[in-house]
């Protein structure tokens, strides 16, 4: 059944990890590797049981070859998910486990942290691999890749307030968060700062209460965000948050947030453009924090990931202004213009490009 899976999606390999002296259960996806090793984040969750974890591995390792595509990044698409809870399961041994794995494929697939997973969890990864992204400066890498992600989403959400109100004012807009995470929280921070009317949500309390004495945002029930009568919907937290249930709920004219695997399917994509909601592809939107840290494999500069990340602003434009012109989704658009940079690239058969020091001899072989 696996294998039948992978004829489908496409995959590359799919590596199993397990150390049960460490408590390592773990998969890594790769899924493309055409323009370039595969990078992709490690997520921790407590899997309900292995067919979730691999499917999520799948699903989100064939997301990030089609966001680092449409990024105009030279790297391909993988991702790891580890089996546990983040909150009482995290070890050094475990981590250091999982980084002898990434080191054993060679190059193939560079981690980074996602949910569940910190830049001290990358820290002890690189204990073991050199094959890590979002390291500590002192290592060259870019440290914490939040603020990268969350700025990014606010390029992408002065693309959408422009493309839909004729505006990219932020101050001018309200917009409701959903997920007060670490990304969801850095963009809160920065829509404040630009005089934004917030309205958050999140199954935490504690999370909810700062986001309203710290950026004087309103409170709303996690149920009745989709109600809020806002310009913005912004969906921070897990995938699927706009479904069957909730579409009929949503009032905000815009859908621009940074959660992974937003629409529950692509008919959901269809029926927000026939009710005319903009939508801007998740994979768009979030990918400012793996613009960031893919920047360490040639060698870090921060200014350097600033203007690049600025750049979703107008990638999320070509995106828009495809939808337009062939009278299809969003979602469709960003899916061709990442398939056809994958394919033209491949095409030319590149030898390896250049790279920093902390990765070169190793991916060269050397």
């Amino acid at each position: 059944m696996l294998f039948e899976t992978l004829d489908t999606s496409g995959h590359e390999q799919v590596v199993f990890c397990h150390n049960r002296d460490a408590g390592l259960k773990a998969i890594i996806a790769l899924h493309s590797t055409r323009l370039g090793p595969a990078l992709g984040g490690v997520r921790m969750r407590p899997y309900a049981s292995s067919e979730a974890a691999i499917n999520d591995a799948l699903r989100l390792s064939r997301t990030m070859t089609y966001k680092n595509a449409l990024a105009g990044l030279n790297v391909g698409g993988g991702k790891a998910v580890i089996i546990g809870d983040p909150k009482v399961d995290k070890t050094e041994v475990l981590f250091r486990a999982f980084g002898r794995f990434v080191e054993s494929l060679g190059g193939r697939y560079i981690t980074s942290e996602d949910v569940g997973t910190d830049v001290n969890d990358m820290e002890q990864i690189y204990l073991e691999s050199e094959y890590v992204a979002g390291v500590h400066q002192v290592h060259g890498g870019s440290g914490d890749p939040a603020p990268f992600t969350a700025y990014g989403a606010l390029q992408a959400l002065m693309a959408s307030l422009n493309r839909k109100l004729g505006h990219e004012e932020v101050g001018k807009a309200s917009i409701a968060v959903q997920g007060l995470g670490h990304i969801g929280m850095e963009l809160v921070k920065l829509l404040k700062e630009r005089g934004a009317k917030l309205y958050v949500t999140d199954l935490d309390a504690k999370l909810v209460d700062r986001a309203v004495s710290e950026y004087g945002a309103e409170a709303v029930k996690p149920d009745e965000i989709y109600e809020v009568a806002a310009d913005v919907f912004a969906p921070c937290a897990l995938e699927g948050a706009i479904n069957e249930d909730t579409l009929p709920r949503l009032r905000a004219g815009i859908v621009c947030g940074t959660a992974n695997n937003q629409l529950a399917s692509a008919e959901i994509g269809e029926e927000l453009a026939r009710r005319g909601v903009l939508y801007a592809p998740d994979y768009v939107v979030n990918a400012g924090g793996v613009m960031n840290v893919s920047l360490e494999i040639d060698g870090y500069n921060r200014e350097r990931a600033m203007r690049l990340i600025r750049s979703i602003y107008h990638n999320l434009d070509k995106v828009f202004d495809l939808a337009a012109k062939q009278a299809i989704t969003p979602q469709a658009a960003a899916d061709r213009i990442a398939e056809a940079r994958i394919e033209a690239i491949s095409r030319l058969k590149l030898p390896l490009g250049r790279t920093s020091p902390r990765f070169i001899d190793k991916l060269r072989g050397e």
